[in-house]
């Protein structure tokens, strides 16, 4: 653990551990960022108390956020055993860094780099507060990323709403589509608390990175129950879910995953997390009612939840599916409100109603 300050890059207390070449990430034309703390592991930080028992815990006592594991893995199965252009950020110290690669590795999977936050220096009177306030770390550590991989790369970033995540990968997306730049951006930036040296930094970045937006798809858990009805204003590519069976399916929906890969998610649900067919059954009537997904998807999906019996044989559709004609004609128009869009023209960052 001591030396783990020789085997990372360190900018302020953004800490990259980086596990493969230049080379291969700048190949990759697709690559996943998963947000750890509250997305893929139940981690507990916003304390004193519960940064010590982060710390404290061994590798095999650090529980899984149910299905994330088994998702994980469904997405990064057609790399077979390589290493998966997937990273993680997390708001942990660098000193976990040993421990929770350990636990990545105990789930099969090898990630290509993990951001560290530098926490324990705030440990101090007075800035306590900094334990949880993520907006300028993460935008820094996903620009970062951003300048060391591929020029047209698209990402799949996953968040949770304990936080700012939807509102941090928006502005990601829109930092580097320069949808916002200069005083603007310095404006929300400072805003969001986002102040000094880091600001500079994420200017500094921005002038360094391509200029197009690489976000194919944001996903947000639902870890603290926050209205989905809020994540409108991010646009329709932005997804609040409820549990790592409903982003399987959009997955499946998006060419992501394949159905037996979704029916696995599903199952290790109801195996190992104690989620009941009526259960996977409402989160997809949930899905069809924000009309997310399409008629033709659905019909699939049930005759495979069914053939399992991870569907109740009873089950029916609460509402109709949106067909995939009126999907595509919807939300990825030129027309209709910003809640419709795919990306909305406007962002107001500045009033956070949740």
């Amino acid at each position: 653990m001591a030396d783990w300050t020789q085997r990372c890059k360190i900018s302020g207390d953004v800490v990259f551990f980086e596990y493969v070449t230049s080379e291969l990430a700048q190949n990759a034309d697709r690559v996943f960022v998963w947000d750890l703390d509250k997305t893929y592991l139940d981690t507990h930080f916003e304390s004193v108390r519960g940064l010590y028992r982060t710390i404290m815990e061994k590798a095999f006592q650090k529980k899984n956020v149910p299905g994330t594991g088994s998702l994980v893995r469904a997405i990064t199965t057609a790399k077979d055993d390589k290493a998966f252009p997937i990273y993680f950020i997390t708001a942990s110290p660098p000193q976990l860094e040993e421990k929770i690669r350990e636990k990545l590795m105990l789930d099969k999977i090898r990630p290509y780099g993990i951001f560290f936050k530098d926490n324990l220096k705030n440990l101090k009177p007075g800035r306590l507060t900094r334990l949880n306030q993520q907006v300028g770390y993460k935008l820094q550590a996903l620009l970062q990323l951003r300048s060391v991989i591929a020029h047209d790369v698209k990402q799949i970033l996953w968040g949770d709403d304990s936080e700012s995540d939807a509102i941090i990968y928006s502005l990601y997306s829109d930092i580097c589509s320069r949808r916002l730049a200069g005083d603007d951006l310095k404006f929300i930036l400072s805003h969001l608390k986002v102040r000094g040296q880091q600001l500079r930094v994420i200017q500094n970045l921005q002038n360094e990175i391509p200029e197009n937006d690489p976000i194919d798809r944001i996903y947000i858990n639902l870890a603290t129950d926050t209205d989905p009805d809020y994540y409108y204003k991010f646009g329709r590519r932005t997804l609040p879910t409820y549990s790592s069976f409903q982003a399987s399916l959009d997955l499946y929906q998006n060419h992501n995953l394949s159905l037996e890969q979704v029916l696995s998610v599903a199952n290790d649900l109801v195996t190992n997390y104690g989620f009941s067919p009526e259960e996977l059954g409402k989160g997809l009537n949930d899905l069809v009612k924000r009309r997310v997904l399409t008629k033709e998807v659905v019909e699939v999906i049930i005759e495979g939840l069914k053939t399992e019996r991870l569907l109740p044989s009873y089950f029916r559709l609460k509402s109709e599916p949106i067909s995939t004609e009126s999907f595509r004609k919807i939300f990825h128009s030129d027309s209709g409100s910003d809640s419709e869009r795919w990306i909305p023209n406007f962002i107001d960052y500045l009033h956070d109603f949740r």
